[in-house]
């Protein structure tokens, strides 16, 4: 494997580590919360060589990339602990809106 994809590589582990997926605790009104990401990356490299009249042709070439998406927080209390999804809150938005539309549409159907 060439040095540059090694180095892609390296920076990218350190990077996606568990401090990335689990946030800083935040205190606030008796509760603990802690943030939770979902931690996606990717790299891609390429290197070569050939000769063409006479005179060699080199390349190399790398990058990467990570990105942290939010998913949802862990909620603890003396109580217990639970965990609060973003996305759920996300999809029972986006249900609400189609049946609003819905509705709508409807409406103005049985008026005709």
């Amino acid at each position: 494997m060439p040095e540059f994809l090694k180095s892609i590589i390296e920076r990218l582990k350190d990077s996606a580590g568990i401090k990335s997926v689990f946030g800083e605790a935040i205190p606030a009104h008796k509760k603990t919360i802690i943030p939770v990401a979902r931690i996606v990356y990717g790299f891609g490299g390429g290197s070569g060589k050939r000769v063409h009249g006479g005179e060699p042709n080199e390349g190399e070439g790398g990058g990467g990339g990570v990105a942290a998406i939010p998913v949802g927080v862990f909620e603890v209390t003396d109580e217990g602990t639970r965990f609060i999804s973003l996305h759920d809150k996300r999809h029972l938005a986006g249900a609400a809106l189609i049946g609003l539309c819905l509705g709508i549409l409807l409406a103005r159907n049985r008026k005709h």
